[in-house]
């Protein structure tokens, strides 16, 4: 368990993308994608998040991490609801239409990641505590990017002439990241998944995501007139983070590297004060403290 420990709240946010361009990024059409690919991959990736982790809480006997484990999760719902909130009214909008690649990550999540992937029987019954601690170590290998991104999107600079609305819905979902950032390890270790085992997803996740951005990425790049498709994916985040418009690749294979040490503990990534304090002043999150107060 984390040593320093936080309590988790979910800010029940909103944000309104009226005025939000397509190129929210000023003169970065190709920045603005990539990271436009978050609306299209994350509402069904947290929700499976959620579901995995509420079957998990009933094998938590540890009640701070149970409750770190609730705060996860209503965390990670409204983050799935926020990104969700940007496809109809944001790219839509723009003549975007999401599905070519919403219709394959939902059935990955739903059908290929589910409780039952085979069908449930016997077997499969019996296979569940292995199957559930699998897909708490793939969970924990990427909120360790989840981390590093949200690091990086709170304390860069590089895009604060962006469009307000959409920076804010990124800095506060990665604060939120680096706010959560301890949970996915701790219950991984707490349900007996060992190391090899989180070494093994966290080479699974990398190429995931490196797959699933690209083809994101496709789907908006292809649909928008004023840019031109990349089959180069790496090299075109390679020559954006060198710009600082995306986290330079160096430092995220740094990060990786850093996850395969033995005695890694994400408490050492990013920083909760930063975090805090941009959640502090964040312009969603303040309305959704004063709606909730008053």
């Amino acid at each position: 368990m984390s040593q320093e420990h936080h309590r988790l709240e979910q800010r029940k946010v909103r944000f309104d993308f009226a005025d939000t361009p397509l190129h929210w990024v000023p003169g970065e059409p190709e920045a603005s994608h990539i990271m436009n690919t978050l609306h299209l991959i994350l509402p069904a990736g947290e929700f499976w998040f959620c579901r995995v982790y509420n079957k998990a809480l009933p094998l938590i006997t540890d009640e701070q991490l149970r409750e770190d484990v609730r705060g996860f999760v209503r965390q990670e719902a409204q983050h799935a609801r926020a990104h969700d909130s940007a496809l109809t009214p944001y790219l839509e909008r723009h003549g975007i239409d999401p599905t070519p690649f919403t219709r394959g990550i939902y059935w990955l999540f739903e059908k290929v990641l589910c409780d039952y992937p085979l069908g449930e029987n016997a077997f499969t019954r019996w296979l569940q505590p292995w199957w559930l601690r699998q897909r708490v170590g793939l969970i924990a290998a990427v909120e360790h990017f989840t981390c590093v991104l949200g690091n990086w999107i709170i304390t860069t600079r590089s895009l604060d002439d962006a469009d307000p609305v959409m920076l804010d819905l990124l800095r506060w979902h990665g604060a939120e990241e680096v706010e959560h950032r301890c949970v996915a390890h701790d219950l991984h270790v707490h349900l007996k998944g060992n190391l090899l085992m989180r070494w093994f997803y966290m080479l699974v996740a990398s190429g995931a995501l490196i797959f699933l951005f690209s083809q994101s990425m496709r789907t908006l790049m292809r649909q928008d007139p004023s840019t031109r498709y990349h089959r180069g994916f790496l090299r075109l985040w390679h020559a954006l983070g060198k710009r600082d418009m995306l986290p330079p690749m160096g430092s995220i294979g740094v990060a990786v590297l850093r996850y395969f040490r033995p005695g890694f503990h994400p408490r050492t990534e990013g920083d909760l004060r930063v975090a805090l304090d941009y959640l502090a002043s964040s312009p969603a999150a303040q309305r959704a403290a004063a709606e909730a107060a008053g």
